[in-house]
């Protein structure tokens, strides 16, 4: 059997960075919540830059319908928890690698986790778990890189003075403790978020907005397509490392959307420009909802 070498694994990373930049990656700490989709997918690019030390997260075992986008899932794999999946699947790539896992309780474990991870990318769907998230990342220090509920990749980074997206994005949670966020805050929330997609990118060309509205209403599971989910994660990576190094990005709290169709980014809209087509964005969605 092949002999593991660190400085072997990584020397084909040297000139994107420098040996010296390498080495802070060895020692590089971060939090994964949800290796599905996008975080699984920048937790199998972030194992394979060399990153050292990787918390991570999940509740859910992979299933078949996982296969179209999540890289740990396998037909070997389905009905295995992500968890373990992902930690065999990084194990065999950096043996060297020191990783911590959490199930169900990592939500409740989120005061002490912030604190010992600096650098969070949030790739899990569920509304009340992020809330507490952002919540516990801003009492911490920490920063959070997210993405949105989108068509097209998309990424975003919440430093720790930034407003968290439930201000943002204007949930209806933002007075209430986690536990006293009810099903229909978090349907709201979801809409909150489908309606700043819509109106801040060409999103709405890309994808069968009677799906999208099923979606919204909760009428069926979130979609989602291999190009974008890993398309996202790797740009959640590439924020994930420049944290690490000490490089401040460009991408701020409002993020940009990645449009591989035109070949371009775009950036959230300027607010009276925001003002006027996100009304009519609201009456649109309402109507495709039936409300």
């Amino acid at each position: 059997m092949t002999a593991f070498s660190y400085e072997e694994f990584t020397t084909r990373n040297i000139g994107f960075v420098t040996a010296r930049e390498q080495e802070t990656l060895k020692k590089g700490r971060l939090f994964i919540a949800g290796v599905g989709g996008m975080g699984g997918a920048a937790f199998a690019t972030l194992v394979r830059a060399g990153i050292g030390h990787i918390a991570i997260a999940d509740i859910d075992e992979f299933e078949v319908s996982n296969l179209n986008r999540q890289v740990s899932a396998t037909m070997e794999t389905v009905g295995m928890p992500k968890v373990a999946a992902s930690v065999k699947m990084a194990q065999l790539i950096n043996p060297e690698i020191d990783l911590k896992t959490f199930g169900g309780e990592w939500v409740s474990e989120l005061d002490e986790i912030t604190k010992d991870y600096s650098v969070i990318i949030n790739g899990t769907d569920d509304v009340r778990a992020t809330i507490a998230l952002y919540r516990a990342a801003k009492a911490s220090g920490a920063t959070v890189i997210d993405a949105y509920a989108s068509s097209l990749p998309s990424v975003y980074v919440v430093r720790p003075d930034a407003p968290r997206p439930e201000v943002r994005l204007n949930y209806p949670t933002t007075k209430h403790a986690v536990a006293d966020i009810t099903d229909e805050m978090v349907a709201e929330c979801v809409v909150k978020e489908l309606e700043y997609v819509v109106t801040h990118s060409s999103s709405i060309k890309y994808v069968e907005m009677d799906i999208a509205a099923d979606f919204a209403a909760g009428k069926r599971s979130r979609f989602s397509f291999a190009p974008m989910v890993l398309t996202t994660g790797n740009m959640m990576a590439y924020e994930a490392i420049a944290l690490m190094l000490g490089k401040r990005s460009k991408t701020d709290d409002r993020g940009y959307f990645f449009n591989p169709h035109k070949a371009r980014t775009e950036k959230p809209l300027f607010a009276p420009l925001a003002l006027a087509k996100g009304f009519v964005v609201r009456q649109f969605l309402k109507k495709m909802m039936g409300g």
